[in-house]
């Protein structure tokens, strides 16, 4: 089968990835003139790790930390909040690790799985500087700026958060709205923390994942990536007048506008902050799950399908999951290229990726400590007889101990004889 991914981001990559080792020829266009990945720090959560082990993503060369201990304090005073959570226990208890790791080196690992010789099928082929002008989901084919048209089995979108192709999908804009809330990104040499005898007390925990809280919804995230060479920081806080006129999601800002949201945190935790020299402000936007991924051999996957705030750490994991879906719902034996083939195939997909992926979008609306706010938002998407997670402990049993593999096992076990049965539900025929 002749693939075409739109996007060579997380989402794309891993896509390609899966459908590499599925036996699939697949072709990623990227519209950047390179793929190196901007950002900062990124989870790779237990229900992530599984995937990445059996693709034989090299943890070592990424240089991940293992998350050890998970840390609150209150912002204004460095008080403990409660008992620091042992993560050690993680792999023991869901099967696989929970690392931190920088998003360049998640992006250069996923690169390299995709197109190296060495592996399970043919090498992904991936055209940079190559902008999409138009999809066609019933003819199977993307225009191009230079008005060349390349076709394809199955189009694959994975191009973001301002996604067209989900326009396509839907027949209808459908973009993602500001939330009111910004997050601060920032890295900071380990180096530089250390030599501070003042901000010793606070790092000291190994291998940590800390939180910072505040109030009026403010909060600051803070853990390690690239075996504890660097710190990576995410301060969240409501839209004033210094952010609220900023739509990218990556633009460049300075320490002073930091320190005027977050002046009154600790004077201590200000100081660690302010080492930092490359301060970015990331506009979080949010939109509600859409009511179909796919239409006819056209499908939407990672923030195209499913944008996510950072709160539940999800959104690189949900990208992943994805990809190890397609590459397991499109395994040999295959019916055929045909529409009608790719489109039951399509359905499954979404089956299977849909119910989890909208309820952690609502989950992604707040902290973990934070699930009443989304309680009742949240239930209208949980299966009958499961309730949502009222605390942290909760949340890892629900994000961490699901599994990909086993969960299309079961149902392309259930659909072996009558796959093409899925295809009816949503209408995925052109819009009028």
């Amino acid at each position: 089968m002749d693939v075409i991914i739109v996007g060579a981001g997380i989402a794309g990559l891993a896509a390609a990835i899966g459908l590499r080792r599925a036996g699939h020829t697949v072709v990623v266009v990227e519209k950047s003139s390179s793929l190196n990945e901007v950002g900062a720090a990124i989870h790779i959560p237990p229900n992530a790790s599984r995937i990445l082990s059996q693709w034989g993503f090299d943890f070592e060369r990424a240089m991940v930390d293992l998350a050890r201990v998970a840390v609150n304090f209150d912002g204004k005073t460095l008080e403990l909040i409660g008992v620091p959570k042992d993560l050690t226990t993680i792999e023991e208890n869901y099967g696989a690790p929970w690392f931190f790791c920088h998003r360049a080196d998640l992006h250069g690992e996923l690169k390299l799985l995709a197109t190296q010789q060495d592996g399970d099928g043919a090498p992904v082929k991936i055209l940079v500087k190559t902008c999409v002008k138009d999809i066609d989901p019933e003819a199977g084919t993307i225009t191009l700026e230079d008005s060349s048209i390349l076709h394809g089995d199955l189009i694959i979108a994975a191009d973001g958060v301002h996604s067209f192709a989900s326009n396509i999908v839907l027949g209808q804009p459908v973009p993602a709205v500001p939330t009111n809330m910004s997050a601060f990104r920032f890295l900071i040499p380990t180096e530089d923390i250390a030599q501070d005898e003042t901000c010793q007390r606070i790092l000291k925990y190994d291998g940590s994942m800390k939180l910072f809280l505040g109030e009026g919804d403010k909060r600051v995230v803070w853990y390690p990536c690239r075996k504890s060479q660097m710190q990576n920081f995410a301060a969240i806080h409501p839209d004033s007048s210094i952010s609220r006129a900023r739509e990218e999601w990556n633009v460049k800002t300075s320490v002073s506008e930091f320190l005027a949201e977050f002046g009154n945190f600790h004077p201590d935790l200000l100081r660690i902050c302010s080492k930092g020299t490359d301060f970015k402000l990331w506009k979080l936007l949010y939109r509600e799950p859409i009511p179909t991924w796919y239409r006819s051999r056209l499908v939407v996957i990672g923030d195209a399908a499913h944008p996510m705030l950072p709160h539940q750490g999800q959104g690189g994991a949900q990208a992943i999951e994805d990809g190890a879906a397609l590459s397991l719902i499109f395994s040999p034996p295959l019916l055929s290229a045909k529409l009608a083939d790719i489109t039951s195939r399509l359905a499954l997909f979404e089956s299977i990726r849909k119910p989890r992926a909208s309820l952690l979008q609502i989950f992604s609306l707040v902290g973990q400590e934070e699930a009443d706010r989304i309680k009742d938002k949240a239930a209208k998407y949980l299966p009958d007889g499961e309730v949502v997670p009222s605390n942290p402990q909760e949340f890892y049993e629900w994000n961490f101990s699901y599994n990909i593999f086993e969960h299309c096992a079961s149902m392309l076990a259930k659909e072996k004889t009558s796959v093409s049965a899925l295809g009816v539900g949503a209408d995925h025929s052109p819009p009028p």
